[in-house]
């Protein structure tokens, strides 16, 4: 089975610091906190790259995580403030399109390192990458879409109450029970039933009824504010989000699986073969948002987009080891054209719908949801991959051991080394049909973001003005003329 410990530490502790992020750019400068958030990413870069052990990776990895949970909703907040309302579409798919030329050349480089260097050099390469970027926003102004005053220390004082610092405590602690437990429960090592995983669960009902109450109570001053959420147009696109990114993000874990596995790639090959959905769902993007800005209206490219994800990972189930690669392409393309149709939409429709002061604790919400999800789903897929794969090796290569195969992994490799060559058919078999199922749970995942789409509101999102201001307009020209 894939080893997930590490990306689900990551993303786990961006989910956990995320609601914070948005009450830290609600109040400080943009810039500022966008720069303290990135050089805590490069910290835990260099933690990760010198670590000498697991735990020390572990740290580096937290480290990281917390750097990044205020990277994308504060270069996405930054945007509102640079560019006007009606152009952000477009702008933010090209800011989404640009990170996902990150995506495209991960998988290629980070197979190479793997193959042909030192593991650590997939964290050191952040540190120039990182270091550049921290330097251009330095020295470039950035526009603020409300007024904030100078940071100082009696603004920290003062502004100290207002960051439900008391809730973020109460916050934490369901939040790592919950992913601990569902870790600890898929992993193997404690069943389900077991007093550690139920405990677990239990722990995180309780904090997490104590934080929801804590929250209540607070009001606009929470963390994740209760009026705010409730709006439908919010909340219908914190669940579009979250089923779009939890579909990207773990097909992107699998897909390699499929190929390194099934296909018998190694690491640099499977990365090369991922990239039609990578830059399918790059293109995509950056033409919806072009879409959007022009057309006006988001919701039809919301609805496309959950109805075409969902069919392409109806289609990508169907891989086998003998689908041919004009197959596995054409899918691919499909697939990520659906994601990058709705990648931004909830983005777009969370900021027509709040002011600008609500703007960075609504999509910090959004993006919250996002990590917490997909942390979820990582484990929900890896669950039902080791149970399918259990279940298919038993009835198609009853000599192999069930755990035996979930233990090896997607190294091609560590696969065939389980059986002779002439009776590798079943077990590649038994891989293919635990895939599968981990894409039927997608398909199920996007079409609940086609349902949460119709919801999202329809709304003109272009620049009109309204009859009563053009007529204020001219009355004010008119005194301006007679004075």
């Amino acid at each position: 089975m894939v080893n997930h410990v590490q990306l689900l530490i990551d993303v786990a502790t961006r989910a956990t610091l995320q609601p914070l992020s948005g009450k830290l750019y609600t109040h400080f400068n943009n810039k500022i906190v966008f720069l303290i958030f990135v050089s805590l990413f490069e910290l835990g870069s260099l933690l990760c790259g010198i670590a000498s052990s697991s735990a020390f990776l572990i740290v580096g990895r937290v480290v990281a995580g917390l750097g990044a949970s205020g990277i994308v909703n504060g270069a996405m907040t930054i945007l509102a403030g640079a560019v006007p309302k009606e152009k952000s579409p477009v702008y933010t798919g090209i800011v989404l399109g640009t990170a996902q030329m990150g995506i495209v050349a991960g998988p290629l480089i980070g197979g190479a390192l793997t193959e042909h260097a030192v593991w650590r050099w997939c964290f050191y390469m952040n540190l120039p990458i990182g270091g550049v970027a921290a330097a251009l926003i330095a020295f470039v102004p950035i526009p603020e879409r409300t007024t904030k005053p100078r940071v100082t220390l009696s603004l920290v004082r003062k502004i100290i109450p207002d960051l439900d610092l008391f809730g973020f405590a109460l916050f934490v602690p369901p939040s790592v029970m919950l992913l601990l437990a569902l870790q600890l429960g898929s992993g193997g090592k404690y069943a389900w039933s077991s007093s550690v995983v139920i405990g677990l669960f239990c722990g995180a009902a309780t904090c997490a009824a104590l934080f929801i109450l804590w929250e209540r109570r607070m009001g606009d001053q929470a963390m994740l504010p209760g009026k705010l959420l409730g709006q439908r147009i919010i909340w219908t696109s914190c669940v579009y989000a979250s089923c779009i990114i939890t579909c990207m993000m773990t097909a992107s874990v699998w897909m390699p699986t499929y190929f390194q596995a099934v296909k018998g790639n190694g690491p640099t090959d499977s990365g090369v073969h991922v990239l039609p959905s990578i830059l399918s769902q790059l293109l995509v993007v950056i033409a919806t948002g072009a879409a959007v800005s022009r057309m006006g209206y988001y919701l039809p490219w919301a609805l496309v987009g959950g109805i075409i994800t969902a069919i392409g990972n109806g289609l990508v189930s169907t891989f086998t080891a003998s689908t041919s690669a004009s197959v596995w392409i054409g899918y691919q393309i499909l697939l990520g054209a659906g994601r990058g149709c709705g990648m931004q939409i909830a983005i777009i429709a969370v900021q027509n719908t709040v002011s600008p002061a609500q703007y960075p604790v609504a999509l910090a919400s959004v993006v919250f949801f996002q990590n917490l999800s997909t942390s979820i789903a990582v484990v929900i897929a890896n669950t039902i991959f080791a149970q399918t794969l259990r279940s298919a090796i038993t009835r198609y290569a009853p000599m192999i051991s069930p755990q035996a195969a979930v233990d090896a992994g997607s190294s091609a490799s560590a696969v065939r080394a389980l059986v002779p060559l002439g009776e590798l058919d079943g077990v590649l078999r038994a891989y293919s049909e635990g895939l599968r199922d981990v894409f039927y749970f997608l398909v199920g995942i996007a079409c609940l973001a086609t349902l949460a789409s119709l919801g999202m509101g329809w709304k003109d999102i272009r620049n009109k003005r309204s009859k009563t201001d053009m007529n204020a307009e001219m009355d004010e020209r008119s005194e301006t003329r007679d004075k």
